[in-house]
């Protein structure tokens, strides 16, 4: 009986120390605002820095915030110089309205997150649930330009997005997740 139970202590000391790892890894860094006092055109993300493990990347919500633009008018958002089989090229990764404030807010989707950061694809396995297949490496980590182009006039405005490597954290979860059968490698 006492093998039993000190072999069941442990396991659930295990999971309790790995949920404890995995909510801390879910932490990022503190969001930043728009500064009212600029008059042009600016932008910002939040969070300012993305990792790319598979699993980390797609939970991550980030949204370029931005103000100082055309109101009634629309912004797109792309991604700048990004390395892609050997040449640097432009990236389209959101798009929104601007409010009548000049202000907007562009949420960097899942598929765009999947297919542009990760250069993945998105797959079904037998049971028709969602899974990701991973064919190429991702984008390299880096530190990117961010720029948002409104489509009537000729406002620019550019912030950084940091681009990092999955973390070990990141690794292990995108381990799972191939256990799991949800992320596919090819």
């Amino acid at each position: 009986m006492k093998k039993r139970g000190l072999g069941r202590f442990l396991t659930i000391s295990s999971l309790l120390v790995l949920s404890g790892i995995f909510s801390i890894s879910g932490c990022s860094e503190p969001v930043t605002s728009l500064d009212r006092g600029v008059k042009g055109p600016q932008i910002i993300v939040n969070p300012g820095t993305v990792r790319l493990g598979v699993a980390k990347l797609r939970a991550t919500k980030f949204v370029f915030s931005g103000s100082g633009f055309e109101p009634g008018d629309s912004v797109f958002i792309n991604l700048l110089n990004v390395p892609v089989n050997g040449k640097k090229v432009d990236i389209p990764i959101a798009s929104a309205d601007i409010e009548e404030d000049g202000t907007f807010n562009a949420k960097v989707g899942t598929l765009t997150k999947i297919s542009e950061f990760l250069r993945a694809k998105i797959g079904s396995n037998e049971k028709m649930e969602n899974i990701i297949i991973i064919t190429r490496p991702p984008i390299p980590a880096g530190t990117y330009t961010a720029r948002a182009i409104s489509m009537l006039s000729d406002t620019k405005a550019e912030c950084t997005l940091h681009v990092k490597g999955p973390s070990l954290i990141d690794r292990i979860k995108d381990w799972i997740g191939g256990l799991l059968g949800k992320i596919v490698k090819k």
